[in-house]
């Protein structure tokens, strides 16, 4: 098979087309980065959301960034209230709202709200952490507060609890677990109370409107989801960083399942978090193995999960080797492609893996093509930025 069968022009058509191939229409529709903060890719995305928009029924994004910091996302394409700088420096974390990519997206997202009854809706789908966690407070006292009597403690006593808020936010502690509180008194007090809230949510759902149900459900899970890193957080055994790496996965899938059900979703992560094979870090003189978001998500939603991974031939002044995946597809006569994974992996045999110059960049595994429906493949990715 000649890989130009496996591959046609990334652009609207291509797009659908692809969707018709699969064995069902999916409800999330997984985009990887193979880096984070490329501009190209950025702007391919946003392309690509907007035919699913106007052309295939999608209406909502999702994007690796904190759950709760996207309520604020969320609420500005509803109603428009503040401005397009706060919403972007206050709705995103890891630097995400300062890429150009996103403030257009918003900005797009904003713009077709006004003009259409049917709305578009914005996810986050990463909790409140990064190697080290946030504060459960947001999350645990924003269900408190939307639940009724009788509660498992009053609110004097879940503010005691938790406490300030700089011990739990503490970075130190994603290195050194001695620093980590997860394990005090207080901390295992609120994993049952937070375990109470979340039962008590199921007894008085019938009386919560839909949406004040569909946050109260995000407080619950992220609220149970942070306790229990945090818990992990004080652990000093070796297997502690393979726990964390597993359990922030199984709290992005958490957020992926209830984010299906307002599917069709497009979903914008890394595609070391979307794939459904194995994650692999080598971290420190440890090689980490975890079961990814995607994988995790592939396992409830079967084939109403799809997965495009993203590649790059040119990665700044980096160009690939003949002999790789991305060398094969950079002969390609199309700057943008989509291509057929398993069609490509039927095509081409025993490609060498790449090793890229560009540490941020993660080239594709050949040896894992058949576990993608897709590839979005960019010749180029020249613009690269590292913000933060």
């Amino acid at each position: 098979m000649d890989i130009k069968d496996t591959a046609r022009l990334l652009d609207g058509a291509g797009v659908s087309a692809f969707l018709r191939s699969l064995p069902a229409q999916p409800l999330l529709l997984g985009l990887g980065e193979a880096r984070h903060f490329v501009g190209e890719l950025g702007e391919v995305r946003n392309e690509i959301f907007r035919h699913l928009v106007e052309h295939e029924g999608y209406r909502s994004f999702a994007i690796e960034s904190d759950c709760l910091m996207g309520l604020v996302v969320d609420d500005y394409l509803a109603t428009g209230a503040g401005t397009l700088d706060d919403v972007m420096e206050r709705g995103f974390s890891h630097n995400f709202g300062e890429f150009p990519a996103n403030r257009e997206l918003v900005r797009w997202m904003r713009a077709y709200n006004e003009e259409h009854d049917e709305k578009l809706r914005f996810f986050g789908f990463d909790s409140p952490l990064e190697y080290w966690a946030a504060s459960p407070r947001q999350a645990l006292t924003g269900l408190y507060d939307l639940l009724d009597g009788p509660l498992p403690c009053t609110r004097e006593t879940l503010d005691t609890l938790l406490g300030p808020d700089e011990p739990w936010s503490n970075e130190a502690a994603a290195m050194d677990p001695s620093q980590s509180i997860g394990q005090s008194a207080d901390a295992q007090r609120l994993r049952l109370i937070a375990d109470d809230l979340v039962a008590l949510l199921d007894t008085q759902a019938p009386r919560l409107s839909a949406e004040d149900r569909e946050r109260a459900e995000l407080y619950g899970r992220t609220a149970v989801g942070l306790l229990r890193y945090h818990y992990w957080m004080a652990d000093a055994s070796p297997a502690r960083w393979t726990r964390l790496s597993a359990l922030r996965d199984a709290m992005m899938a958490a957020n992926l399942r209830a984010i299906a059900e307002h599917g069709p979703a497009l979903v914008f992560s890394s595609n070391l978090h979307l794939q459904r094979n194995k994650s692999v870090m080598s971290f420190g003189d440890q090689q980490l193995e975890w079961w990814s978001a995607g994988a995790i998500t592939a396992t409830r939603l079967g084939d109403r999960y799809a997965f495009l991974a993203s590649a790059f031939g040119t990665v700044g002044d980096d160009a690939p080797p003949p002999d790789t995946v991305e060398g094969v597809l950079s002969t390609l006569p199309w700057d943008q492609s989509l291509i057929d994974a398993r069609g490509l992996a039927e095509a081409i045999t025993e490609p060498a893996p790449r090793v890229s110059r560009d540490f941020a960049y993660f080239p594709l595994d050949p040896a894992q093509l058949g576990m993608i429906d897709g590839i979005v493949f960019l010749k180029q990715a020249v613009e690269l930025k590292k913000l933060g």
